[in-house]
């Protein structure tokens, strides 16, 4: 059976952007729920998020990013970076902890501790931007791991695959161009952010997908797209932004995923890591709204990872 690491920490529930707001913290409370009530919960490593040092962050943000957040953390109440995008007292410890899942799992990951690592952490953190926090995103969590692994531990090529049902416009911002990461994603179009589709750097593989697709799509887009892309590349790491929102119970997206698409999906980029990279896979969690949804989805995303 493979060692599947799950990252998490209880600062990460402590973020609170406000009533109502569909990024809560009962996200992570329904997967742990659900891990439970599965019996599947005893399968895994569980490590607690280390807080991400400027170091690990400055490889992706500038120091003015990090000053700013910083800044603008309450010591009571909640303030808004924008309108979907607040903090409470506990955000930036929370973010912190998001980020420095990441690095933590590449540690566990490269160093053979575990095969592969799953972060349970939220604020999520594709939509952040090299310099704009945006999307209920602060830092960029994939991308402060996926340079980790390319400057801590020496790694020259990692791809970012993102299967969030909103293109991961942070992640595209702060790697376009750079020829040590390949980013694939699926996301529907036209949709927020509204981007994606303009112009992509050549190492962006980005599959725009219409309001309506579902599982035959989105297999599609993996075979004939992205599949030849890894192949080509050869990455020595495969880190997914695993947003859950594409699922058709959730109603943050009109994209219509169930948990074997997931399930699918994780399985052939087990077999790709397999036949590249030395199995190596870092999971972050992302997007995913309705909780009943997103635990059976993560749920499913994790048994193919640990080999149950």
């Amino acid at each position: 059976m493979t060692t599947t690491a799950f990252i998490t920490h209880r600062d990460c529930q402590l973020h609170d952007m406000g009533t109502h707001h569909p990024e809560c913290p009962q996200r992570l409370t329904a997967i742990n729920d659900h891990l439970i009530a599965q019996g599947i919960d005893a399968y895994f490593v569980y490590y607690d998020a280390p807080l991400a040092t400027f170091e690990q962050l400055l490889r992706v943000h500038p120091a003015s990013h990090l000053e700013r957040i910083k800044r603008a953390s309450p010591e009571m109440g909640i303030v808004h970076l924008d309108p979907d995008t607040a903090m409470n007292p506990h955000t930036w410890q929370a973010a912190l902890r998001a980020a420095g899942a990441g690095c933590m799992a590449v540690d566990l990951v490269v160093g053979g501790e575990c095969e592969n690592a799953f972060c349970a952490v939220r604020p999520p953190g594709h939509h952040a931007e090299k310099a704009t926090p945006m999307g209920f995103c602060f830092f960029n969590n994939v991308g402060v791991a996926a340079m980790h692994a390319i400057k801590a531990h020496g790694l020259e090529r990692v791809a970012i695959i993102d299967f969030d049902v909103h293109h991961g416009n942070g992640t595209e911002d702060c790697f376009a161009g750079n020829d040590q990461v390949l980013m694939c994603s699926i996301f529907q179009h036209p949709f927020y952010p509204y981007s994606g589709t303009d112009k992509p750097a050549a190492n962006m593989c980005n599959v725009p997908l219409a309001a309506g697709c579902g599982g035959e799509e989105f297999r599609d887009a993996v075979l004939q797209v992205w599949t030849p892309r890894l192949k080509e590349f050869q990455p020595q790491m495969i880190f997914i932004s695993a947003g859950f929102d594409g699922h058709y119970e959730d109603d943050m997206g009109g994209l219509k995923l169930v948990e074997k698409d997931f399930a699918w999906c994780t399985d052939h980029l087990k077999k790709l890591a397999a036949e590249m990279c030395g199995k190596r896979i870092v999971s972050m969690l992302e997007g995913g709204y309705v909780m009943t949804s997103l635990a059976r989805s993560v749920g499913a995303h994790l048994r193919v990872l640990a080999d149950l």
